[in-house]
């Protein structure tokens, strides 16, 4: 096989038409015997109202899965849920060595041995601080340092026999980052002089002009809103985001105030900070036990919560449900984060609980408390101005940030801008990059500690309960087809009674004996039958008396 006969291909699984679950393949070789390099393994996360008991959605893996005897690598860009957090899920079935930088080893090993059931089998790991470069196969990985809102994020330059490619991953520009160094202008312009076949781009905030500002100019806004405070402040952002946590409490600091840490995802992050030194400096925060020993103007909260998590210590604050934290009037609550899409809800009936109690709530349409991680137009177009790059593939983001990036990068002038979605496959090289093929792509439903296909019929079935409830009905009858008893009539989720006071369970158990004596004596001895007819007699008069129709189970036993 010669050289000619190899292509390059990108092929992304997730992340391509929304924002999370983000997973792109790079393939190098003749197709059907590529080898294959991942890159991210993320979640998103379930809509109690469309994916009812989902908390987690994943990237259907079984295209790679096939290919798992070509999968050289896994390498993570960072550490953030959205990309690295499906990765102890689907590593089992995968078991190829995972690249990532140091702290983004120690937090995938502290969310393994701290989360509940059996442990997740530990992952091959091969720990590459930024800046270094590691192999897989005919891969070469340079992990580049790039801004973003948790520490050594990184672009990847992959290089292959058939040219250069470099993925950004989540990234922006800042001169004064949360976590230096931040985005590597000098070997970003070498990369472009070296030559850059494609750049397969971040798109989250390509509808936004202008540029992003900095975290320098967040953190001096946390710190007036604290100083300037007469009683309590509870901050609530990001887990991961420690820039952001050490600015917080460098404010506290400066405001003679102690810092109270409450939540177990926040605990584990900032443990994993103090271990790989970005915390260092920082004196031990106090736990929740110690809160009520510390006067109003003395403490600053950093806890989680921001996305409106019913479990996390903020929810249960704003109900006054916390066995150890309470606000009240006077008291601040900042959330130093952005509501991802989805959300809005959720973080609503949280901030209106605290506002009920009094307490003032300051988000980022109120204050400077919040910058995104992501680029605006203008840090896209420096960028490019750096890399000079023969294409740009837009991932990371839903349709219309990818097709606002795509019509960006034209007006650039980027010679050729592809546009793809989940499962297209993009042929880099050689050649003019275009969409060449499919490959099989969906989601994963992490179900309790089962992971289950989207097309289970779970979801689907609890959605139909969440609309209409349940009716289930047992039938007791004997061989000749008569009926023993009364039906057993057990009802969930419906009224008590219908609109002119009758009881549904008197309405259920008649329509059943109703539709039993309607019925030949032949067919009354057929369980399968009786029990299918009278199902389809129950959901059509709940259907007429009240407008819905319900699950609906029969069950006839031969007595």
């Amino acid at each position: 096989m010669t050289k000619a006969d190899n292509d390059l291909v990108f092929v992304p699984l997730g992340g391509v038409g929304e924002i999370g679950m983000n997973l792109g393949l790079y393939g190098y070789g003749r197709a059907g015997k590529r080898n294959w390099l991942m890159v991210d393994c993320g979640v998103t996360f379930g809509d109690p109202a469309l994916t009812p008991g989902i908390d987690l959605i994943m990237p259907d893996i079984s295209f790679i899965e096939a290919e798992r005897k070509n999968l050289v690598g896994i390498v993570l860009t960072h550490a953030h849920e959205d990309h690295f957090g499906a990765l102890l899920d689907l590593w089992p079935r995968l078991r190829v060595p995972v690249a990532a930088t140091p702290f983004a080893a120690a937090l995938l090993e502290a969310k393994r041995v701290s989360e509940s059931g059996p442990p997740a089998p530990r992952p091959e790991m091969r720990i590459v601080p930024p800046g270094s470069r590691i192999s897989f196969g005919p891969f070469d990985v340079e992990m580049v340092s790039v801004a973003h809102s948790i520490p050594e994020a990184t672009a990847l330059a992959i290089r292959t026999p058939a040219g250069l490619v470099v993925h950004t991953g989540d990234w922006k520009l800042d001169a004064h980052p949360a976590t230096p160094p931040g985005t590597d202008e000098k070997r970003f312009r070498e990369l472009g002089e070296e030559g850059v076949l494609a750049v397969v781009a971040d798109s989250t905030n390509a509808t936004r002009d202008g540029r992003s500002p900095s975290e320098a100019d967040v953190a001096a806004s946390l710190a007036e809103i604290i100083r300037e405070a007469k009683a309590r402040v509870a901050v609530t952002t990001f887990a991961s985001h420690i820039g952001r946590i050490r600015a917080i409490a460098e404010a506290a600091l400066a405001a003679d105030r102690q810092v109270v840490v409450v939540g177990r995802a926040m605990e584990r992050s900032i443990n994993v900070a103090r271990e790989t030194g970005y915390l260092d400096g920082i004196p031990a925060f106090l736990t929740p036990k110690n809160y009520g020993y510390i006067p109003p103007d003395k403490v600053v909260l950093i806890l989680t919560g921001s996305q409106g998590e019913p479990r996390a210590a903020l929810a249960r604050i704003a109900e006054d449900t916390h066995p150890e934290i309470a606000l009240s009037s006077r008291d601040k609550v900042i959330f130093s984060s952005r509501t991802i899409p989805g959300n809005e809800k959720a973080v609503g009936r949280i901030i209106n609980g605290l506002i009920v109690r009094g307490v003032e709530v300051i988000t980022d349409g109120t204050r400077l408390v919040h910058v995104s991680g992501h680029p605006r137009r203008g840090e896209i177009a420096e960028f490019y101005s750096w890399l000079k790059p023969a294409a740009v593939v837009p991932v990371h983001g839903e349709a219309l940030h990818l097709h606002e990036h795509a019509t960006f990068a034209k007006q650039l002038d980027i010679p050729t801008v592809v546009e793809g979605s989940n499962g297209k496959m993009v042929k880099l090289a050689p050649g003019k990059p275009e969409i060449i093929g499919d490959a099989p792509s969906g989601r994963l439903h992490k179900d309790g500690r089962l992971l289950l296909s989207e097309r289970d019929p779970a979801t689907a079935e609890r959605r139909k309960l969440s609309f209409a409830g349940a009716v289930s009905v047992a039938l007791a009858m004997t061989p000749k087809g008569e009926v023993v008893s009364d039906p057993d009539v057990a009802l969930t989720g419906l009224p008590e009674k219908d609109g002119e006071g009758e009881s549904f369970i008197d309405i259920v158990r008649d329509t059943a004996l109703d539709t039993l004596d309607n019925l030949p004596r032949a067919r009354r001895r057929d369980p399968a039958f009786v029990a299918d007819v009278v199902e389809r007699a129950i959901r059509a008069e709940l259907n007429q008396v009240w407008g819905k129709k319900p699950v609906c189970h029969v069950l006839v036993l031969t007595v």
